[in-house]
């Protein structure tokens, strides 16, 4: 006969990763739930994925690149505001839906005990898919336009080994930043609205609608650094260099990005693993 003797965590520090692994097929399954349950009732579907980035594209490059006329280090305008918001699009995408993990799963989190951390690890997983599809969109655009003479002078890099792990650093800088919202929001609902209008700000400060390169200009040589704060600054850099070979890339930027990145995520682990111990019991 086997004995199952189940214990309280005495730790909020503790992290069930013996959890995580048993739970794995729930995983997949709200993995499954995320991607199809987004465009499940519409007409257009997954096509949503491509025509949103691009319909912005569109925006950005008549008034960011036409009306205004914005520098893009060389860069077809459209082909620099589309590679910007893939790598954008998919960070705010899991921090936007990280961030209401216990607010949107009350009732799920009320009938069942399992890892909490599942539901935002599913949320960064899903959009992956998403992800996917948009770059394979922008890829295409790229050829056309590389075929059609309106990409001179740009050639994808060896950076591009780097995606992989710029990807996983997106993740976790979403998850990080979406999980210490979410244990915030647990507690004061007001938060909530509040973190829509910094995701628009940190839109703003992140070099997709100009470059690096542009900004620095207009700040003084011993403050250049200050934008590095920002993470998000180095990967969308980083992105654009791997596609298209313009971009400001540093080895000391980058180790800033992903130490930063790191106490971000961390930070956001342990907040969320103290608020899921009694967020049922306030919402």
């Amino acid at each position: 006969m086997t004995t199952i003797i189940i214990r309280p965590n005495q730790s909020w520090l503790h992290i069930d990763w013996q959890g995580l692994r048993e739970y794995r097929d729930l995983l997949y399954l709200l993995v499954r739930r995320d991607f199809v349950s987004k465009y499940q009732q519409t007409i257009l579907g997954p096509l949503w994925f491509i025509i949103n980035p691009l319909i912005t594209t569109i925006i950005f490059t008549l008034i960011f690149g036409r009306m205004i006329g914005i520098k893009t280090d060389g860069i077809n305008p459209a082909l620099f505001y589309l590679c910007s918001l893939i790598a954008w699009s998919y960070f705010a995408a899991v921090l936007e839906a990280t961030s209401t993990t216990f607010v949107a799963n009350v009732n799920l989190f009320n009938k069942v005990y399992f890892p909490r951390l599942i539901v935002p690890f599913a949320i960064a997983a899903s959009n992956l898919y998403t992800l996917a599809i948009q770059t394979g969109a922008f890829l295409a655009i790229y050829i056309v336009y590389a075929f059609t003479g309106r990409a001179a002078g740009l050639a994808p890099t060896p950076y591009l080994l780097l995606l992989p792990l710029l990807v996983l650093q997106m993740a976790l800088l979403a998850l990080g930043a979406g999980m210490i919202f979410s244990a915030v929001t647990a507690k004061y609902r007001d938060f909530y609205h509040l973190s829509r209008f910094i995701v628009q700000i940190w839109m703003f400060v992140t070099p997709i609608i100009y470059p690096l390169s542009q900004l620095t200009q207009k700040i003084p040589a011993p403050w250049q650094w200050i934008p590095l704060l920002n993470p998000m600054t180095i990967i969308t850099e980083s992105f654009r260099l791997a596609f298209m070979g313009a971009g400001t890339f540093t080895v000391g930027g980058y180790a800033l990005s992903l130490a930063l990145t790191a106490a971000t995520f961390l930070t956001g682990l342990f907040l969320f693993q103290r608020a899921a111990r009694t967020a049922v019991d306030t919402l």
